[in-house]
């Protein structure tokens, strides 16, 4: 069957679109130039299609109660994969989203089934949203902040990290998507970054990334709390996944990020 798209428009020097998925009728991808930035099934919100999408609501999943409300800050909307799978799970969980492109949130809103009116989505810059926001606020704080398929600078830092645990609730969780190649060095480096700010902190992905195999996305977690993360049942929810992934944490993690210093602001000013 062949692909349908839906209307266009220009962001940022980039074609985005919306396309019908010719294998699950009622999925939707928004592509970007051609490459898939979020996948979003209209009848059904809990189907996650991408495999560091279901790693990440793996860690939401396990960390709380099930369908305890929790507030979540998503930093990254896109086509609102998460949030929408949220209010499904979590009924009542008040849920604001950082998009920095106004041309994605309109392109969402308009062909995209409308989130419930406990999700507020701004346009905004991810660091500026979080300097501002209440300390204590949320529950979790999603990261998933590209642009032109990097990170942005000001998101990878010590400093960055340590303005997300001031928003996190004793018990809040962090969760950041990274995309990398082999040998996985920015992932090394947000690891160092992370722990340098955050107690307990995890990576979730799959097997063949962590042999340094493909080229794909990491998830991390990190908690403010020692021992906070669901890390036995991460790993049998990992391993149980389409896509198998492995769980380094505690010794596997430190021999993973050996040597590796975290990003400051100052020091990737200097690059």
């Amino acid at each position: 069957m062949p692909r349908v798209a839906l209307p266009a428009v220009e962001s940022d020097a980039e074609a985005l679109e919306i396309v019908v998925d010719p294998a699950r009728p009622s999925g939707r991808t928004l592509l970007a130039a051609g490459v898939e930035q979020s996948y979003v099934d209209v009848a059904d919100p809990r189907h996650l299609h991408f495999e560091y999408v279901r790693r990440m609501a793996a860690v939401v999943d396990l960390a709380a109660p099930p369908r305890l409300p929790l507030a979540a800050l998503h930093l990254g909307g896109g086509a609102l994969t998460l949030p929408r799978w949220l209010a499904a799970t979590r009924p009542g969980s008040p849920q604001r989203v950082i998009e920095r492109d106004p041309a994605v949130v309109d392109l969402v809103r308009r062909e995209l089934p409308l989130v419930p009116a406990e999700v507020a989505v701004e346009i905004g810059d991810a660091r500026d949203a979080v300097t501002a926001a209440p300390a204590g606020a949320y529950d979790v704080v999603l990261a998933d902040v590209y642009r032109a398929a990097r990170m942005p600078r000001h998101v990878t830092s010590v400093e960055f990290a340590a303005a997300v645990a001031r928003v996190l609730r004793p018990d809040g969780v962090l969760l950041v998507n990274v995309t990398d190649l082999p040998p996985l060095v920015h992932t090394r480096t947000q690891v160092a970054t992370l722990r340098a700010v955050f107690a307990d902190v995890c990576l979730v992905a799959d097997r063949r990334m962590l042999r340094g195999r493909r080229y794909g996305n990491l998830v991390l977690a990190a908690a403010t709390r020692p021992e906070r993360l669901p890390v036995r049942r991460l790993v049998a929810r990992a391993a149980g996944d389409p896509v198998p992934g492995g769980v380094l944490h505690g010794a596997t993690l430190d021999a993973f990020v050996a040597g590796t210093l975290p990003a400051t602001d100052a020091s990737l000013a200097e690059r």
